[in-house]
């Protein structure tokens, strides 16, 4: 079951004084267990939130992981909130944790049973990567499966844990393809789960993609179309076309997105002042960030922060 709602910066008491003393929102880099390949690694959730907490990185303060994290709920409850998103996950729940988003379990991992599936960008082969990264788009990451389809899904699951397990069964190469073949049918299902509709639309275009990663890059430089046109070597015309086909809007509004995602970020898990946030996120001036703030919120960046917080 899903629970929307605005989180509270630092719930707990490590995540309370996370965000009393934060400047920005802590990067968690991917690192693999000692002893093992790097690519992907199957954990139970105690073991995830323990090497989170030996790291310096405990999961109860808001964080913001460069590795992908898919929790598989198998018993029990877990509070967990994604961004500005609050979940309350139950049994048979897929939560998909993109890089670069803000993740927090500000209870812990409590009593519940999950399976933690953690791997890097580019793990998966060029294939899967195409079918899924459009999926970085959609705003709705908790996925429950029916019946049937969650049958399908534990047992791909089983056979990874299975697999993952064996690490001197075979050679590393084969080992390492058996755990990207089975990870690439389970996140390809979880996509088509979360957006049975991306099969009839058009949004794969190399153009989207390079302005995608550019506008990741380069959000906090310049908002300007024309500027990453330019870069890219295509017309403003064709960068729009081609994000309008990807999510149905126009590439302006999808960098406008980017950096407004950007600011509430910082706003809710920083005690950094508008006017600094108004520069991390390109603005020259604070009062031209908080016009813009206003216009595509109803609030300014002050309000906003009041809001969430209380």
């Amino acid at each position: 079951m899903k629970e929307n709602g605005q989180i509270a910066a630092g719930s707990g008491a490590a995540g309370i004084a996370a965000e009393r003393s934060a400047a920005s929102i802590p990067t968690v880099a991917y690192r693999p267990a000692p002893g093992r390949p790097p690519g992907l690694e199957v954990l139970g959730l105690p073991e995830f939130t323990a090497r989170a907490a030996e790291r310096g990185r405990p999961l109860d303060a808001p964080g913001r992981p460069a590795f992908h994290v898919v929790l598989a709920m198998r018993g029990g409850r877990l509070a967990c909130s994604v961004d500005f998103t609050s979940y309350l996950l139950h049994p048979g729940d897929w939560l998909w944790v993109w890089p670069g988003q803000v993740l927090q379990l500000p209870d812990g991992a409590g009593e519940c049973d999950a399976t933690v599936l953690v791997f890097p960008t580019g793990f998966p082969n060029a294939t899967t990567d195409a079918l899924i990264r459009d999926a970085e788009h959609v705003p709705y990451r908790l996925v429950t499966p029916d019946a049937p389809r969650q049958t399908a899904l534990l047992r791909l699951l089983d056979a990874l844990v299975e697999e993952h397990a064996c690490l001197t069964d075979l050679s590393l190469e084969a080992y390492i393809e058996t755990l990207r073949g089975l990870l690439s049918v389970i996140l390809i299902r979880l996509v088509h789960l979360a957006d049975p509709r991306r099969q009839t639309r058009s949004g794969r275009s190399e153009p989207f993609h390079l302005f995608r990663r550019a506008v990741e890059e380069g959000f906090g430089r310049t908002h300007r179309v024309e500027d990453y046109a330019a870069e890219l070597g295509y017309s403003p015309r064709t960068l729009t076309r081609a994000t309008r086909a990807a999510l149905g809007v126009g590439a302006k509004r999808y960098i406008d997105d980017r950096v407004l995602l950007e600011a509430k970020r910082l706003l809710i898990h920083t005690l950094l002042p508008p006017a600094a946030i108004s520069e991390r996120v390109g603005f020259t001036y604070p009062t031209v960030f908080s016009a813009f703030f206003r216009q595509h919120t109803g609030m300014t960046p002050t309000e906003f922060r009041r809001a969430t917080r209380t």
